[in-house]
C-alpha cells in the first residue's frame, strides 16, 4: 500500500514523483546553472586579467592579491542580510536585483586605472553579488526533498567548473585578439564583454523564474499538490528556529569552518591556475585558457558521479571526506611536478575533482536540519564566513609569492586546507541521510 496524504497523493508512487522532477530540473537548473556560470566567471576572468593588468597599471603580487580578495568582504557584509531579504521580497526579484547590479559593476571594472580604483570596484561587486548563491541554495529547498537536492545541488554547482572550462578558454581568446583594439586593453574588453550577459539574464529571470511552487504554472495543479505535500513531510524533520538560534548554533559554526577550508583552497584553483600554468612555461594566453579548462572539466565529471552515489548511497561524510583527502594529493602532485606540464596539470585536475565533489554533497548538510527564516539565515552565515576565505586566500598567496618569489607554499597550504576540511566533516552528524 502507498502512503497517502489527505490530499490522495501517494508518496512512494516513485515513477510519478521521478516523471514530475524531472519536468522541475528540466525547467529550472539550466537557466539557474547559466547564470552562475556568470556569476563565477567574476572568480575567473580576474585570474586572467592579472596576466596583463599588472604590467599594464604595475600592480605587484600583492595588490592583485588584495583586490582580488577584497571582493569578498563586501560579499561577507551583506551575505546574511540579502538573504533574508530575500526569504520575505521572494527570490524572483531579489535575484534579478543582484544579476544585474553585479553585471554593471562588473563591466565597469575595465575603468579601473591604480590600485584604489581596483580595490573599490571589486568591493563594490561583492557587495552587489552577496546573496546569489546561498540564495538559490535556499531556493532549491523550496522545490526539492532532500533526497533529490544533492544531485539538484550539483548540477547547480557544475556551474563552477563551467566557467572554468568555458570561461577559460573564452577569457584567454579576449586577452589575446582584442588587446589594443579601439585602444583598449584585452583585459579591459574581457570585462566589458563578460558583465553584458548578467545584465540581461537578469532582466529575463523577472519573467522566467517562480517563486515558489504553488506559482508554477507550468505544472498542472496535481503536480503542484504533490510536490508540495512531498516538501510538507521533510519540513517536520527541520528546525524553524529564530535567527539568533541559527546563528549560535555550535553546528552551523563547524560546517562554516569547514566551508571556509574548501572554499579557501577552491580560489586558491580559480585565482591562481593560469598563474600557474604560465610559471610551468606556457606563454600564450589562449594557451594558458584551454590548459586552465582541463581540471575545471574533469572537475564536473567528478561531482556529479559522487553526488549520485551519496544520494543513492545516503551517506554524506565520507563522499566529502574522501575526496578532500584525494583533491589535497593532487596539490602535492602539482607542486612535485611543477617543471612537469602534464603531470602538473594531472595533479590539479585531482585537486579540482577533490573539491567539486565535496562542495555540492557539503550543502545537503545544512540543508537538511534548517528550515525557513533560520534555513535562509544559516546558509547566509556558512557561506558567507566561507566566502570570508575569498579575502585571506588570494592575499595571503600574493604575499607568499612575493615574498619566496613561488607559488610552491602557497599550495601546500591549499592541500593542507582541503584535508582539515574533509577531516572535520567526519565530527558532524552521522544520522544526516
Amino acid at each position: 500500500m502507498s502512503d497517502i496524504t489527505a490530499e490522495g497523493v501517494r508518496f512512494n508512487d516513485t515513477a510519478n514523483i521521478d516523471r514530475i522532477y524531472k519536468k522541475i530540473t528540466w525547467r529550472l537548473i539550466p537557466f539557474l546553472l547559466f547564470c552562475y556560470i556568470l556569476s563565477y566567471l567574476d572568480r575567473v576572468n580576474i585570474g586572467f586579467a592579472k596576466l596583463q593588468m599588472l604590467s599594464d597599471l604595475q600592480f605587484s603580487e600583492a595588490v592583485y592579491g588584495l583586490g582580488a580578495g577584497v571582493f569578498f568582504l563586501g560579499y561577507f557584509f551583506f551575505e546574511v542580510p540579502s538573504n533574508i531579504i530575500m526569504h520575505k521580497v521572494g527570490a524572483r526579484r531579489w535575484i534579478a536585483r543582484i544579476m544585474i547590479s553585479w553585471g554593471i559593476l562588473s563591466a565597469a571594472m575595465m575603468f579601473v586605472n591604480s590600485a584604489t580604483s581596483f580595490y573599490v570596484l571589486r568591493f563594490l561587486l561583492g557587495l552587489a553579488e552577496a546573496g546569489f548563491f546561498p540564495g538559490i541554495i535556499y531556493y532549491l529547498t523550496r522545490w526539492y526533498p532532500a533526497d533529490r537536492r544533492g544531485r539538484a545541488t550539483s548540477l547547480f554547482l557544475t556551474a563552477i567548473a563551467l566557467a572554468g572550462v568555458i570561461g577559460g578558454p573564452v577569457s584567454g581568446w579576449i586577452l589575446r585578439d582584442t588587446n589594443g583594439l579601439a585602444g583598449l586593453a584585452g583585459w579591459q574588453w574581457m570585462f566589458l564583454i563578460e558583465g553584458i550577459p548578467s545584465v540581461l539574464a537578469g532582466f529575463f529571470l523577472l519573467r522566467f523564474l517562480d517563486d515558489k511552487v504553488e506559482d508554477a504554472k507550468w505544472l498542472t495543479e496535481a503536480e503542484r499538490r504533490e510536490v508540495v505535500a512531498l516538501l510538507q513531510k521533510e519540513e517536520v524533520t527541520k528546525s524553524h528556529s529564530t535567527i539568533g538560534k541559527a546563528f549560535s548554533s555550535g553546528r552551523t559554526w563547524l560546517l562554516s569552518i569547514i566551508y571556509f577550508l574548501f572554499v579557501f583552497s577552491l580560489y586558491g584553483i580559480s585565482f591562481w591556475l593560469p598563474t600557474i600554468i604560465k610559471a610551468a612555461g606556457v606563454k600564450d594566453a589562449l594557451n594558458i585558457g584551454l590548459l586552465s579548462a582541463l581540471p575545471w572539466a574533469a572537475g564536473v565529471i567528478a561531482m556529479v558521479l559522487m553526488a549520485r552515489s551519496a544520494d543513492r548511497c545516503g551517506e554524506r561524510r565520507w563522499h566529502i571526506a574522501i575526496p578532500s583527502v584525494l583533491g589535497a594529493i593532487g596539490f602535492l602532485i602539482a607542486v612535485k611536478f611543477n617543471a612537469n606540464v602534464p603531470i602538473a596539470m594531472l595533479g590539479m585536475s585531482i585537486a579540482t575533482m577533490g573539491i567539486m565533489s565535496a562542495l555540492p554533497i557539503f550543502w545537503s548538510i545544512p540543508t537538511a536540519y534548517l528550515g525557513g527564516a533560520a534555513a535562509a539565515a544559516g546558509i547566509a552565515l556558512i557561506n558567507s564566513f566561507g566566502n570570508l576565505s575569498g579575502f585571506v586566500g588570494p592575499s595571503l598567496m600574493g604575499w607568499i609569492k612575493e615574498v619566496t618569489g613561488s607559488l610552491d607554499n602557497g599550495v601546500y597550504m591549499l592541500a593542507g586546507c582541503l584535508l582539515m576540511g574533509g577531516l572535520l566533516t567526519l565530527f558532524t552528524s552521522s544520522k544526516l541521510r
